[in-house]
């Protein structure tokens, strides 16, 4: 389970027993029902991650909903539901040369607007002969965008470097020479599901 949980499970778990102290058994009922669901959406499961030269993984479990040209690059958008693994991981070996907060609108993150009025985290990844761009896009529900890297850091291929609580979306805009291993509808899984390969 991902440690920020505990910021949602401590009061939870004081505001049900203290409501099974004094009787409301259905209220209390209902908060261990609620803090049982966000236990469940901070699960963290280990992933087996892809070794071999060139290969992307993606950055968040969840359903590619949109794969587009965009100019020399081709961008990636995968949609993550409330009840998906939110931990997003880093798709390729490399440093944080760059990111970028901006601030923005709350779209359903299943609309492709989302990919550029939402409340959104950019992270620019250089690693050996490619650089990539991940978005950490806040969603209609999520209302919190966590990243726990900073420009001039390292990042492991499907090392854990963020989330985004409660509904939301993650975008890769990957250059032209990167074979793609994904098609709109599919799911995938964070950290072991190829999104590509550097062709080169």
């Amino acid at each position: 389970m991902v440690k920020d949980a505990i910021y949602f499970l401590v009061p939870l778990g004081a505001a049900s027993v203290f409501a099974f102290s004094i009787g409301w058994l259905e209220a209390g009922a209902a908060l261990v029902g609620l803090a049982a669901f966000v236990a469940f959406f901070f699960r963290d499961p280990y992933r087996k991650i892809p070794s071999g030269a060139g290969i992307i993984v993606s950055p968040a479990d969840g359903r590619v909903v949109r794969i587009q040209k965009e100019g020399d690059t081709t961008r990636v958008s995968i949609f993550l539901s409330i009840f998906d693994v939110h931990v997003n991981r880093s798709p390729i070996e490399g440093k944080v040369i760059e990111t970028r907060y901006r601030k923005g609108k709350y779209r359903a993150a299943f609309n492709d607007l989302a990919s550029v009025e939402n409340e959104q985290n950019l992270l620019i990844i250089q690693g050996d002969g490619i650089r990539i761009e991940c978005s950490q896009i806040a969603g209609l529900v999520a209302r919190r965008i966590v990243c726990w890297k900073k420009t001039g850091d390292n990042m492991e291929r499907g090392e854990k470097f963020g989330l985004i609580r409660f509904g939301s979306r993650t975008d890769l805009l990957l250059p032209a020479d990167v074979k793609l291993h994904v098609q709109v509808g599919e799911r995938v899984c964070g950290g072991s599901s190829q999104i590509g390969i550097l062709k080169s």
